[in-house]
C-alpha cells in the first residue's frame, strides 16, 4: 500500500469522443522508436471490443485474491498503423470504389485491425441505436497484478502517490506483466525489448501539475487528485456522493480510474413516441461498472432535479465543472510555470526513471 493515491476520474456524459487526449499522450509520450502502435490513452466506443481487441476475454488480474491466467496481446491486437486507399477512390476511375483502409487484404473487413476500427458503431438498432465513449489509460491499480507478475521485480508502485511505473533498466521484456493486466494497459515494444504504459504523467504531477490528457480534454470530464482528499473532486465524487463508479472492478486490482456512467436517452415505439425505457441497457453498463450504476445515475437524476427546481447541488457544480482548475486538485500549476535550472534534479537516470520522461524533461522531445 502508498501512503496516498492519485487517481482520476471521468465523466463519461460530457466525453466528446475527440481524441484529443489520446493526441497530447501520444505526442509527449511514446515517439520513441517501437512505440508507434502504442496509445497509453485510448478512446472507445462502448459497446465495442475497445483496444487490444476484445481485451475483456483476455484474462488476468484476480479472482478471490487468486492470480487468473491470461493471454498476451501482439501488436495486431492493439492495432497497427494504416493508410487509406485515397488514390483509388479519387484517381482510380472506378465509381464503386470507397474509402477504406489499406490494412492487407481488404476481406469485408474482418482483418481491418486499427486501434477504433469498431468507433461510433455502438449497439441497439434503428431508431433506439446507442453508443458512448470510453476513454481509458493504466488504473493504477492498488492492487496490480502486473507488480505481482513480474519476476524481475521492474514494476514498482510510488510510495508517496501510488502512481505504478516499469523500471526499464530491470525490464528484460518477458511480458508476463501483459498476460497479467486485466485491463491490457501493456504494450511491448518489439524495438527495445521492454514494456511501457502509462505513466499517470508523474513528472508533471511532481510538479504540481495535472496530466497531459487531463489538461487538454476540451470536455472537461477528467478530474485528478487524492482519493484521500476529502476536499478534492475525487474523494467527493468516489466516497461522498458515490456516482464515479470502477471499471471491472470483478479483476481485483482495485483501480484507482473512475468513472460516472452515462445517462441514457428514453426508447421510441414503433409509433416513434418516447417510452419510460432506456436505450443503454442497465444490465450492460453493470457488467462494465458493476451492481452500483443504477444507484449513481439515480442520484445524478435527483440531484439534476433538484437543480431544475431552483435548488443547489454541488454534485451538479462538481460534474459542470464551471471553474476548469477545480478539476485538478493539487495539481494546478501552468507547464509554463514550472522552471528548473537542472532538469536531472525532477528526474534523475540513476533514479531508473522512463528514459521518456528523462527526455521530456530535457526538452529533447
Amino acid at each position: 500500500m502508498s501512503k496516498r493515491q492519485v487517481a482520476m476520474v471521468m465523466d463519461l456524459n460530457k466525453c466528446l469522443g475527440c481524441h484529443t487526449c489520446s493526441i497530447a499522450c501520444k505526442t509527449l509520450w511514446t515517439r520513441r522508436e517501437g512505440m508507434q502502435h502504442m496509445w497509453w490513452n485510448t478512446v472507445n466506443t462502448q459497446p465495442g471490443t475497445g483496444t487490444p481487441h476484445g481485451y475483456e476475454d483476455m484474462g488476468g488480474g484476480f479472482r478471490g485474491g487468486e492470480p487468473q491466467k491470461g493471454f498476451r496481446p501482439s501488436e495486431d491486437d492493439f492495432g497497427k498503423a494504416w493508410t487509406f486507399n485515397h488514390e483509388e477512390v479519387f484517381h482510380g476511375g472506378n465509381e464503386d470504389a470507397f474509402l477504406h483502409a489499406n490494412y492487407g487484404e481488404w476481406n469485408n473487413g474482418e482483418n481491418w485491425k486499427g486501434p477504433n476500427w469498431d468507433e461510433d458503431i455502438g449497439g441497439g438498432e434503428f431508431p433506439n441505436s446507442y453508443y458512448f465513449y470510453l476513454p481509458r489509460i493504466c488504473n493504477h491499480c492498488t492492487h496490480p497484478a502486473c507488480l505481482e507478475a513480474c519476476p524481475r521485480k521492474a514494476i514498482e508502485k510510488r510510495d508517496e502517490d501510488g502512481i505504478v511505473l516499469i523500471n526499464e533498466d530491470r525490464c528484460h521484456g518477458y511480458r508476463f506483466c501483459q498476460e497479467a493486466c486485466p485491463y491490457k494497459k501493456i504494450y511491448y515494444n518489439e524495438t527495445l525489448g521492454v514494456s511501457q504504459k502509462c505513466i499517470f504523467c508523474f513528472p508533471r504531477i511532481d510538479e504540481g501539475v495535472t496530466t497531459a490528457c487531463s489538461r487538454q480534454c476540451p470536455g472537461r470530464l477528467r478530474f485528478v487528485g487524492y482519493l484521500d482528499d476529502p476536499e478534492g473532486p475525487i474523494h467527493k465524487l468516489v466516497y461522498e456522493h458515490k456516482v464515479a463508479l470502477p471499471l471491472h472492478q470483478e479483476y481485483g486490482t482495485q483501480p484507482n480510474v473512475f468513472y460516472v456512467p452515462p445517462l441514457s436517452s428514453t426508447k421510441y415505439d414503433e409509433d416513434g413516441n418516447p417510452t419510460d425505457e432506456n436505450r443503454i441497457p442497465l444490465e450492460y453498463l453493470e457488467s462494465l461498472f458493476g451492481p452500483d450504476v443504477k444507484a449513481a445515475l439515480d442520484k445524478i437524476e435527483g440531484e439534476r432535479e433538484r437543480v431544475r427546481h431552483g435548488e443547489t447541488s454541488e454534485l451538479m457544480d462538481l460534474l459542470i465543472a464551471r471553474k476548469w482548475l477545480d478539476m485538478f486538485g493539487p495539481f494546478t500549476k501552468h507547464p509554463r510555470d514550472v522552471v528548473t535550472a537542472d532538469p536531472i534534479r525532477i528526474i534523475d537516470p540513476s533514479e531508473d526513471a522512463p528514459q521518456a520522461a528523462v527526455q521530456y524533461w530535457k526538452g529533447e522531445v
